[in-house]
């Protein structure tokens, strides 16, 4: 079977309907491509058609280009890009022209899309190339151009016809952001020309009637001017001015796709619309060739995607989740509670109190009360989600649950009694996931009686908006506890990562030497400024003190008091803990409280750093480089990355970079530490970590795993492979 297949009616209207076997959503590849060119050649020189349909054989559109196939295309270098992208521009400009006479614009065929669904990426790039579009009245569709999440952005067409549509200013949402909308936005934007109960009829009986000036798309027509100007109009130069401030305010000129983006509208909008096409292909290809372009569609699209279907799931039974139970009603046991019931799960809510487990349910009804004040939910979806939440004092209603949660604090005893509390009661093959960030699960199953039953699940907080979940196993956990634990994952739609017992696990263990370095540098006397600006140039949505200040400064001290009461001797961080034991004695525990490393006004806003800093920790007359202060920061956390590969902590490459890129922001524009050290190469990045560890200590001693690939000339994805497996 192929992608694309054609079919005329008697009316002379021919549909050629887009259906990839074997796929749920339709992707766009070079063969289909050249099949849908063909038979819009066909369709072209028949006689008997006078016009033409596409749409999807699928539920949605189309879920865009194939990432993979753009992936081979890279392999093959620049040009192969290049010819690759304008053969693309070839067959949607044919069905943009459609036959017409170049002069005097007439004689052309109607071309209309009807998107049933979601149509995103090249899936909207192609209906945009037709001379209507028409949408099913669907509110869950999507319709959008998010190539800029994945580090490109729309390259066959969608970045000048939708600025030459709409102008920059109002494309600008669209294609800088990715921002999708549903049906009707997208035609109160402009996007799409309209929603309709059934597109496809809608599609054909507009094509018997349409018009040749109904053909002509405005680029095209004599006299166009953009919409807001061109950049050499008075009203338009101000527009690029600005964009070009809010793009590097927003990248720090980190995220080439953006800046790329950005060179191809301004370019392509003083020059005639083909040249314009051009221009937008060879900033696409030079997008394309950049490493972070390939290192963010790896991490943010194909491992990303692995990951979510199973890439590490034991061969297990399917563990679907019919009923969960969750101990504790606090702020991660409510979050936990609002995703399971969202998911469709029945959910069982225990707390000490009934009014703690009644209040932790009323958090599902305030979230849902701002979807419905924001008309991304109704008061039947409220309605429906809470009744699947049953608050709780009485251990006896866990009686059926599938996979029991406990989310109480972080104290062992605490956690133990539960455990046992809950065994008690839940059925014999139930699942016990406990959720902690710092505590040892072999240590915790040992209140267990079935230890093989026993996994932890780390959620990130606010867990409604983190999509991270790290999986911990203990040391006598069995695989369909890691297989139930992906499966519950996988319906909240989230994104695991599977990790081995140690202490922090995985995504603390590199994120707890990155804000420790920083608190660091403010002890020896380096310029806060300079610290929180260094991190966010190197892509880092947060600088390590604003970091600390979020997640709380008491908790810093709660956790290096348990660090080094557990390490003893060994610790290596008491540099860090005068600093913020100084900042906690003074009640300066971070946003919380209102003051931290930074200023916040009544409402807690963020005002700046704080001053008493300078006071405190007096700023260094010698300051060290930028260059120096980013080392120090993105090594504190790709070193430990390294080093739980090496101690087997992390099984696979894979979930090392998704698990930091989703869990604490590293860098996305570098693909995530393993991907980050490849395009240094690992000898420089050996070469770099001896350097600091020369000037500030063993903590940045190059890893054994770092220095062997260094010699042999060898790369993470290069040795590991796609299959991301470090065994």
């Amino acid at each position: 079977m192929t992608d694309f297949t054609m079919k005329t009616g008697d009316d002379g209207v021919a549909i050629i309907t887009w259906d990839v076997q074997g796929k749920s959503m339709n992707v766009l590849s070079m063969d289909g491509a050249s099949t849908l060119n063909s038979l819009i050649d066909a369709a072209l020189a028949d006689d008997a058609v006078k016009g033409i349909v596409i749409t999807s054989g699928k539920p949605d559109f189309a879920a865009g280009m194939d990432l993979n196939v753009v992936a081979q295309m890279k392999e093959g270098g620049a040009q192969a890009v290049f010819d690759g992208i304008m053969t693309l521009h070839g067959v949607l400009r044919k069905i943009e022209r459609a036959g017409m006479d170049p002069k005097t614009l007439k004689g052309g065929k109607p071309i209309a899309a009807a998107l049933p669904g979601t149509a995103l990426g090249i899936g909207l790039e192609l209906p945009l190339s037709t001379h209507r579009i028409f949408a099913a009245d669907n509110p869950k569709a999507k319709i959008g151009l998010p190539e800029i999440m994945v580090g490109i952005f729309p390259g066959a067409g969608g970045t000048t016809r939708l600025v030459r549509k709409l102008g920059a200013m109002g494309a600008a949402p669209f294609l800088l952001e990715g921002k999708l909308s549903d049906p009707k936005k997208a035609k109160a934007a402009g996007i799409i020309d309209e929603v309709v109960d059934d597109p496809l009829a809608a599609a054909r009986e507009w094509v018997l009637t349409a018009k040749d000036a109904d053909l002509v798309k405005p680029w095209d027509a004599k006299g166009y001017k953009m919409p807001g100007g061109e950049p050499y109009h008075p009203a338009g130069f101000m527009t690029f001015v600005g964009a070009s401030a809010m793009v590097h305010g927003k990248t720090n000129g980190v995220y080439p796709a953006a800046k790329a983006l950005l060179s191809a509208v301004y370019e392509g909008a003083m020059v005639p619309f083909d040249t314009a096409l051009k221009i937008e292909a060879r900033w696409f290809t030079k997008v394309l060739m950049n490493p972070s372009s390939s290192a963010m569609i790896r991490s943010l699209f194909i491992n990303k995607e692995a990951l979510e279907k199973g890439a590490n799931r034991p061969d297990a039974p399917d563990q679907k989740v019919k009923k969960v139970g969750i101990l504790g009603a606090g702020m991660m046991g409510a979050g936990i509670a609002y995703v399971s019931a969202m998911a469709g799960i029945e959910v069982v809510l225990i707390d000490a109190k009934q009014e703690a487990a009644e209040k932790g349910k009323s958090y599902s009804a305030d979230l849902l009360d701002k979807a419905i004040s924001r008309k991304k939910s109704t008061e039947e979806k409220k309605a429906e989600v809470l009744a699947r939440i049953t608050p709780t004092t009485d251990y006896a209603a866990l009686s059926g649950c599938d996979l029991i949660v406990e989310a109480v604090f972080e104290d062992p005893a605490i956690k133990a009694e539960v455990t046992q509390k809950a065994e008690a009661v839940i059925p014999q093959d139930a699942i016990f996931a406990t959720n902690t960030s710092t505590l040892p699960i072999s240590d915790l199953a040992r209140a267990s009686a079935r230890p093989e039953q026993f996994i932890g699940i780390h959620f990130f907080s606010p867990v409604d908006k983190m999509l991270l979940v790290e999986i911990i196993k203990g040391k006598q956990t069995g695989p369909r506890a890691v297989a139930k634990a992906l499966d519950f994952v996988r319906q909240i739609r989230k994104t695991p990562i599977v990790v081995n017992d140690a202490r922090f696990f995985y995504a603390n263990r590199c994120i707890i030497p990155y804000i420790n370095e920083g608190i660091r540098m403010v002890g020896e006397g380096v310029n806060p400024t300079l610290i929180e600006n260094a991190a966010k140039m190197m892509g880092m949505p947060l600088g390590p003190l604003q970091l600390v200040d979020e997640t709380s400064i008491d908790l810093g001290v709660k956790i290096a008091k348990a660090t080094r009461a557990a390490m003893g001797d060994a610790y290596p961080d008491g540099a860090v803990d005068e600093v913020i034991f100084k900042l906690a004695d003074q009640g300066r525990m971070g946003r919380k409280a209102k003051a931290g490393f930074y200023d916040y006004d009544d409402a807690g806003k963020r005002q700046g750093l704080w001053s008493g800093l300078d006071t405190a920790w007096p700023q260094a007359d010698d300051q060290p480089d930028l260059i120096e202060v980013q080392h120090r920061l993105m090594f504190a956390q790709s070193l430990e990355a390294v080093r739980a590969l090496q101690e087997d902590v992390l099984e696979d490459i894979r979930e090392g970079d998704v698990g930091a890129i989703l869990g604490w922001g590293f860098a996305p524009w570098s693909g995530g530490p393993f991907s980050w050290l490849d395009m240094l190469g690992a000898a420089k990045a050996a070469d770099i970590a001896d350097g600091l560890t020369a000037r500030h200590g063993a903590r940045f001693e190059t890893p054994a795993l770092l220095r062997e690939m260094a010699e042999k000339s060898d790369s993470f994805y290069g040795r590991f492979g796609q299959q991301g497996k470090a065994a």
